[in-house]
């Protein structure tokens, strides 16, 4: 009698030990971008390169199309770990961790290859490494494309006057909205997903975005005249809870960090291939697209640098980057 109850005890303990060994962590990605979207398609592949890396041991469950909310509550709830993770624009983050917001300034990267020596090297490790103060790790930067304006039918935009007084939906986030006022025109912050029946409505004339997300919400359908001027090349990025990553053991924490690395750099080629793809679907839905001289815009926006002292000291080290 003892003998086997010797056996039955090893054997529940064996059990128990074969399921903690094999215990699987399991984190939700909110992604409130749309399945077909650069961004969204590069989660999937963190989520294919985490399971990979960690043998199994960690599944990303991806809910995108906003399923879990728009990037503000995105990001508060990975702050209160609600979601463990969320892909979140760098001028929505900047609300939360200041820092981010140097990269939301207008005209701040002279092109793609001084964007990315910045974003890879110490500005951009600085930045990362303030988010841990708000309670977040973040991964390494992905592209969001370049935003451009684009206006309503009847009003479009083809020099910087035509800006004047126009209603424009812009992210809820100072840099944005401080933005529009110094180009002429009035800023409308909303969620993004307000935005397609906003400008359908006449609610608001105008918002901006690149190409990708200009073609994927529909949003040429309603405002079909796109003026290229870039004023803005904010990174996206995705972030964690830093308390759950923390927890984790290190070889999962490397796992994570090495897939985050992989899949930026996989959102950032497929990213400019989809700009180039949607900019020519649009044009032949029937958007008009206008380039223009933005000269006239950069000197517009000139003076919000001096108005956030606070980022005096990155922006001369981005400056400092060719």
């Amino acid at each position: 009698m003892k003998l086997h109850t010797a056996l039955l005890t090893a054997g529940v303990c064996l059990s128990f030990f074969s399921q903690s060994a094999y215990a699987q962590t399991v984190l939700r990605l909110a992604e409130n971008q749309p399945e077909t979207n650069p961004v969204t398609v590069a989660m999937h592949r963190f989520a294919d390169l985490v399971k990979d890396y960690t043998d199994g041991a960690v599944v990303v469950e991806v809910f995108s199309g906003a399923q879990l909310g728009q990037e503000p509550e995105t990001i508060e709830q990975a702050q209160a770990g609600v979601v463990d993770l969320a892909r979140v624009n760098s001028v929505v983050m900047a609300n939360v961790s200041a820092s981010m917001g140097v990269f939301t300034l207008p005209y701040i990267f002279s092109g793609w290859d001084q964007k990315y020596a910045v974003l890879d090297g110490e500005v951009g490790k600085q930045v990362l490494d303030d988010l841990g103060d708000v309670g977040l790790v973040g991964f390494d930067y992905m592209d969001a494309g370049t935003r451009s304006f684009y206006t309503v039918k009847g009003k479009p935009v083809t020099k910087l006057e035509d800006l004047k007084g126009l209603k424009i939906r812009v992210q809820p986030a100072p840099i944005s909205i401080r933005m529009v006022e110094l180009l002429g025109a009035v800023p409308t912050p909303m969620n993004y997903g307000e935005v397609y029946s906003s400008l359908q409505t006449g609610v608001i004339d105008g918002a901006e975005n690149d190409y990708v997300s200009y073609q994927t919400s529909g949003h040429y359908e309603v405002a079909p005249n796109y003026v290229e001027d870039g004023h803005l090349s904010p990174p996206a990025l995705l972030v964690m809870n830093k308390a759950r990553f923390d927890a984790l053991p290190e070889d999962q924490q490397e796992a994570i960090r090495k897939a985050g690395r992989e899949a930026a750099l996989y959102e950032r080629k497929i990213m400019r291939e989809a700009n180039d793809e949607a900019r020519a679907a649009v044009e032949k839905a029937g958007a008009k697209v206008t380039e223009v001289d933005n000269a006239p815009f950069q000197a517009a926006v000139q003076p919000i640098y001096a108005e956030f002292p606070d980022l005096q000291p990155l922006i001369e080290k981005i400056k400092a980057v060719k």
